[in-house]
């Protein structure tokens, strides 16, 4: 269930194995959320400790992703991307960046100078970075209405998910469907919709809304392609970078604040009982207590554009507040565990024949036709 891209990817690859397929969306549309949202970057593998889900699901799925849409006349753009050291405290991580990249077998892995970051990006600046060639931007939205039609009619849009039970070796749905196998791809949602499959009560899903500025017209020069600086480790976020569009325009962000509604892409997007939920769970009032410094700072430097430049503006620095515009949120729905620790990899559950993705932020859209290999060996699993 669930008509994102993950969705619809595995209903995609269950129908090709013969299965007869039913997706259930809550909304009118597909791609409606985190797939309609994000910044379409499709990631090449540099940052996932190798051996993991992510490093194994993004580096697979990066290839049926460009194979998908070369078959299909969908936008796929190798603009590369560049990780930038801004300073020498920073060269041992993206060392560390290099060597999760290099095992993880990232192709076209260059080691820039200064000097060699400005032949790639001339308006970027750093003392040393990282190149990944064959990182891509594409249209993610697109791709899920690619994969919606060719599933013949499958997804039923408006049907939001409320009870599931098991009955003998069926599963039930809304006492309207009856399934032999249910994978829930619930994405913001996912939490409840596990539990409601008789899954765990954690990880729980709090809502992170990134918010993004965009390069006025008159200004996209400023990068050739992507740009990020070296993240901080301690967060599963990749910190403010310039994000080439495949039609041209080019995003700035984001930033991560706590959203204060689970579809929450504005400020003024305030659902007080979603709120209430997210702030009563323990995991989230741990993580809460040892980051609250940096959630103020992101807050705070979220309202004011000044802020927000200046960080982008420690690595290209010839950007000025008058060269960006506010663009449209996304909404990331991240895992936290009860001790207040941040899921990083992705998580999968199974309770009997019901099958629960518990974590799939990015790069869950680059991985989501792997994953979805995954998911559907596990379903044929008795």
């Amino acid at each position: 269930m669930g008509a994102g891209i993950l969705g619809l990817a595995v209903a995609r690859q269950l129908a090709g194995s013969g299965a007869r397929v039913t997706v259930l969306e809550k909304e009118d549309r597909v791609a409606a959320h985190q797939t309609g949202h994000n910044s379409g970057v499709a990631h090449a593998g540099l940052y996932y400790p190798p051996g993991s889900l992510k490093a194994r699901l993004c580096r697979r799925g990066l290839g049926l992703l460009r194979e998908y849409c070369a078959e299909r006349g969908l936008p796929y753009v190798e603009c590369g991307k560049v990780v930038v050291a801004r300073n020498p405290a920073e060269l041992d991580r993206l060392a560390e960046i290099e060597r999760r990249a290099r095992a993880n077998g990232v192709p076209g892995l260059r080691r820039l100078t200064a000097d060699g970051l400005r032949e790639v990006e001339p308006h970027a600046a750093g003392v040393a970075a990282l190149h990944s060639p064959r990182t891509a931007i594409v249209d993610f939205a697109a791709v899920a209405r690619a994969m919606a039609a060719e599933l013949d009619g499958a997804v039923r849009t408006g049907t939001a998910v409320t009870r599931i039970r098991r009955s003998g070796d069926e599963v039930v749905v809304n006492e309207e469907f009856a399934f032999d196998r249910l994978v829930v791809c619930a994405g913001l949602w996912s939490d409840r919709v596990a539990r409601l499959a008789g899954d765990s009560p954690g990880p729980a899903i709090v809502p992170f809304r990134g918010e993004y500025h965009r390069l006025v017209p008159g200004r996209t020069d400023l990068v050739r392609g992507l740009i990020y600086p070296v993240p901080d480790p301690r967060y599963p976020f990749l910190g403010v970078h310039f994000t080439r569009r495949v039609d041209g325009g080019v995003d700035v962000g984001p930033n991560a604040v706590l959203a204060l509604a689970r579809e929450g892409y504005r400020r003024r997007d305030v659902r007080p009982a979603e709120l209430w939920e997210t702030l009563r769970w323990p995991g989230f009032r741990r993580l809460a207590a040892r980051h609250w410094r940096t959630g103020l700072r992101e807050m705070y430097g979220s309202a004011v554009r000044r802020a927000f430049v200046a960080e982008a503006r420690s690595f290209v620095p010839e950007l000025r507040v008058a060269d960006v515009t506010p663009a449209p949120a996304g909404v990331r729905a991240q895992a936290v565990d009860l001790d207040g620790s941040l899921v990083d990899d992705f998580r999968i559950g199974r309770i009997g024949p019901v099958i629960t993705v518990r974590n799939a932020p990015s790069p869950a859209a680059t991985s989501s036709l792997a994953i979805a290999e995954h998911l559907a060996e596990q379903a044929a699993l008795d």
